[in-house]
C-alpha cells in the first residue's frame, strides 16, 4: 500500500474545470414548476425514501438518521411494498394535462421508478442479503464516507456501531428465508465472504476501519468528550460489533454455503427465467430479450476484433490477436511496481484531462473529486476502480477509487479510458451535474438509470480520441480492451444467467477476447453471477448514445454541435433510455425549425 505521504497528495481534490467558467444550466426549467400538491408528493416521499433507508441518507450528506442502520425485517420490505403500491394507484389519479412538460416527465419518471420495485417485489431478491460486494460486511466503507465533524456525529456513530448486532442479525434471517426459498446466491460467490468478514474482526478495536473516524476527532469538542467517545467506540467494536461479525461468518460457513447453488446463473432461481428477463429489461431500460442481448454482444465482440487487429498494425506487431493479448498481460513496461507510482500516474492524468474538458462541454460541474485508493480489506475481491458520487450537502466530494492491491498487475495502457469512465467527464461529470441541476425534484438529481450512466461512462471513453488522449497507440488499445470488456459482459452475463454456461466458460471467452489479467478476469466473472443483468447496462447505454450522436450528426450536418449534443444529453440528468431518445429527437427537430 501506498504511505502516508503519497494518499495525502493524490486525495487532494481536483477541481474540475476550475480554469473555465460553468454556463448557466440547460436543465433549469423555464416553465412553471409543477403543482404544489404534486411537489408536497415528491417532497414527502424522498423523505419516506430517507428515513427508510438511513444508510442512503448519510452518504448522501442527510444526517437527519445517522444513528440508525436500515430495517431489513421482512416485515419492514412488506410495508414498503405496500407502500409503493398505495402509491403508485395514487400517482395515476393525477391528470397529466394540467401539468407542464417538466412536470409530465417528473411524474412518469417517478412511477416509472416505484412500478420497477413493485415488479421486482415478487422475486424475493432482497433475500440474496449479501455477496462480496454488498453488504453488511461493507460497513467499514461507510465509516470512510461520512462526515465526522460535530459532537452528534460521533455520538451517532457510536449508537450505529451498538445497533450493529441487531442489523446483523436481521441480514442473517434474510439469508435464512433465502435458503429456505431457495434464493441463494452461487457457492463460488459466496466462498469470498468469510475472508472478508476475517479482515474486519482481526486486531485491536483501533485497528479497525470502523474505528478510523476517532482517530481524527476534532479538538474543538473537548477532551472529556474525546476521551468518552474513544473508549465507548472501543468497548462496541470489542463487545458487540467483532461478536456480532464472527456470528456472521460462523452461519456464512457453516450453514449459508452448503445451501448456496453449486453451479451458476439465475436461471437456477424461482421462476429465475422470467426473472433474469425482468432483470434485462430493468438495467437496460430496453425491452430487449436476453436473447437479442447476446446476439448484440456477440456482433459488437466481432466488430471490436477487427479494430484490434488493425491495431496491432499500427504498433507493428505481427501474430494473432491472441498473441498480443499475451504480450499486453506481461510485458514489464506496462506494470506498474508499487501502489504509489499507480496513485501519483493517476493525479497526472487527472491535470492532463481537466483543461482539455471545455472543448467537448459547455457546463462543468462545480463539485471536485479526488482520487483514493482502494480500501484494503475489500481490495482483492474489487473491481479495477469505480466511484463514489458526493455527499449532497457538500461534505464529500466524489471520489475516483483506484484499486493498487497487486499493483504489478494494473497495466498502463487501461488508465486513460478508466479515468474517463469513472472520474471526468464520465461518472463524476454526469453525477455532479445532475447533483446541481435546480428547479428539479431531489429523486430526479439523484436518479441512477444504470444505462443511462454507466453508457455515459462507456462513451466518454471514446471521447479521449477527440480529446487528444490516445496520441499513444498502446492507450488507444486500451479504450478498445474496455470496450470489449463491456461486449463481453453482454454475452457472458445472458450466457451464464440465461443460456446456462458453466463459470469457466465464461472466463475462458473473456480471456479469448481482452488481454486482462486472470484475477481481473475472475473477479468480474463472480460480480455478474452476484448481481444478474447489472453488467448489461454499459453497453447498451453507450450503443444508444453513440447512436443518438450519428443520427444528429447525419440529419444537422454542418449545425451538428457536440457541445450542444452533450448539453441535452447531460442536462435533463439520468433517465431511461427512450426518454433521452426523446429529449435528443426534440432537440434534432428545434435546430431544423430555427433555419
Amino acid at each position: 500500500m501506498p504511505n502516508r505521504r503519497v494518499v495525502a497528495f493524490v486525495i487532494a481534490l481536483v477541481a474540475v474545470g476550475a480554469s473555465c467558467t460553468p454556463a448557466a444550466s440547460p436543465s433549469a426549467s423555464s416553465t412553471s414548476r409543477p403543482s404544489a400538491a404534486l411537489d408536497a408528493i415528491f417532497a414527502a416521499e424522498w423523505d419516506y425514501d430517507m428515513e427508510e433507508h438511513p444508510v442512503r441518507a448519510s452518504l448522501r450528506g442527510d444526517r437527519r438518521h445517522g444513528d440508525r442502520w436500515d430495517d431489513v425485517s421482512p416485515a419492514a420490505f412488506e410495508r414498503r411494498h405496500r407502500h409503493d403500491v398505495d402509491l403508485l394507484a395514487r400517482m395515476r389519479t393525477i391528470d397529466r394535462a394540467t401539468l407542464s412538460p417538466d412536470s409530465q416527465l417528473d411524474l412518469d419518471l417517478f412511477i416509472r421508478a416505484h412500478q420497477l420495485a413493485v415488479d421486482a417485489h415478487p422475486f424475493k431478491l432482497h433475500l440474496l442479503a449479501m455477496s462480496p460486494l454488498d453488504g453488511v460486511h461493507h460497513a467499514n466503507e461507510i465509516a470512510d464516507a461520512l462526515r465526522f465533524e460535530t459532537l452528534k456525529d460521533y455520538d451517532d456513530w457510536l449508537l450505529r456501531l451498538r445497533a450493529l448486532p441487531a442489523h446483523v442479525d436481521q441480514v442473517t434471517a434474510l439469508l435464512r428465508e433465502g435458503m429456505r426459498a431457495r434464493v441463494v446466491h452461487s457457492k463460488v460467490v459466496m466462498e469470498r465472504v468469510p475472508a472478508q468478514i476475517d479482515k474486519l474482526v482481526a486486531g485491536e478495536p483501533d485497528a479497525s476501519a470502523l474505528f478510523k473516524p476517532l482517530t481524527r476527532i476534532p479538538a474543538s469538542l473537548g477532551d472529556a468528550d474525546r476521551a468518552r467517545l474513544t473508549q465507548a467506540t472501543r468497548d462496541a467494536i470489542a463487545t458487540a460489533v467483532v461478536p456480532a461479525f464472527r456470528r456472521l461468518r460462523d452461519f456464512v460457513e457453516n450453514e449459508y454455503l452448503p445451501s448456496c447453488f453449486d453451479q451458476v446463473g439465475a436461471w437456477q432461481l424461482p421462476d429465475g427465467e422470467a426473472l433474469y428477463a425482468f432483470q434485462a429489461r430493468r438495467f437496460t431500460t430496453t425491452t430487449m430479450t436476453p436473447e437479442q442481448i447476446h446476439t448484440t454482444g456477440l456482433r459488437e465482440v466481432a466488430r471490436i476484433r477487427r479494430e484490434m487487429q488493425r491495431m496491432m498494425q499500427v504498433v507493428g506487431m505481427k501474430g494473432t490477436l491472441a498473441d498480443l493479448f499475451v504480450m499486453l498481460r506481461t510485458d514489464p513496461r506496462f506494470f506498474f511496481k508499487t501502489g504509489e507510482e499507480i496513485l501519483e500516474a493517476y493525479a497526472a492524468l487527472a491535470k492532463r484531462i481537466d483543461p482539455k474538458l471545455a472543448k467537448l462541454f459547455r457546463t462543468l460541474p462545480r463539485i471536485p473529486y479526488g482520487i483514493a485508493p482502494v480500501p484494503p480489506t475489500t481490495a482483492p475481491d474489487a473491481p479495477t476502480a469505480y466511484y463514489r458520487p458526493p455527499a449532497a450537502d457538500g461534505s464529500r466530494p466524489g471520489t475516483f477509487f483506484m484499486n493498487v492491491y497487486k499493483p504489478e498487475t494494473r497495466p498502463k495502457w487501461e488508465m486513460t479510458a478508466l479515468f474517463l469512465h469513472e472520474a471526468v467527464p464520465g461518472h463524476h461529470f454526469q453525477i455532479a451535474l445532475a447533483m446541481e441541476r435546480k428547479n428539479t425534484p431531489l429523486f430526479r438529481q439523484e436518479a441512477r438509470w444504470t444505462a443511462f450512466v454507466e453508457g455515459w461512462g462507456l462513451y466518454a471513453e471514446s471521447l479521449g480520441e477527440e480529446m487528444g488522449l490516445y496520441d499513444d497507440p498502446y492507450a488507444k488499445l486500451g479504450q478498445l480492451t474496455f470496450e470489449m470488456w463491456r461486449a463481453v459482459r453482454l454475452v457472458v452475463d445472458t450466457g451464464m444467467h440465461h443460456l446456462r454456461w458453466e463459470r469457466r466458460r465464461a472466463i475462458e471467452f473473456f480471456l479469448e477476447n481482452t488481454p486482462r489479467q486472470e484475477m481481473d478476469v475472475v473477479n468480474e466473472i463472480d460480480r455478474y453471477i452476484a448481481w444478474p443483468g447489472q453488467a448489461l447496462a454499459y453497453k447498451i447505454g453507450e450503443l444508444k448514445i453513440r447512436a443518438l450522436r450519428t443520427k444528429a450528426e447525419a440529419a444537422l450536418g454542418a449545425r451538428f454541435d457536440l457541445r450542444e449534443l452533450h448539453e441535452v444529453i447531460l442536462g435533463g440528468g439520468a433517465v431511461p433510455l427512450d426518454v433521452l431518445e426523446r429529449r435528443v429527437d426534440a432537440w434534432i427537430d428545434a435546430k431544423r425549425s430555427a433555419r
